[in-house]
């Protein structure tokens, strides 16, 4: 009986954990996105105009 209380209240912690990240990932989402909305950019842009290059050559 000992082991399945200790069990359920770790349980429990958990999902507390990890409903907490949950919240947390979604305000800095929000964030994120009010900080783009403000600035008037597009959501993603590209470092470069080029195609995309292989980072090695091909060989023969």
């Amino acid at each position: 009986m000992y082991a399945l209380e200790l069990h359920r209240l770790r349980s429990d912690e958990l999902r507390r954990t990890a409903q907490e990240d949950r919240l947390a990932r979604e305000v800095l989402r929000s964030r994120r996105a009010a900080r783009r909305a403000d600035d008037g950019a597009p959501a993603a842009e590209s470092h470069t105009d080029g195609p995309r290059r292989h980072r090695l050559p091909r060989t023969a």
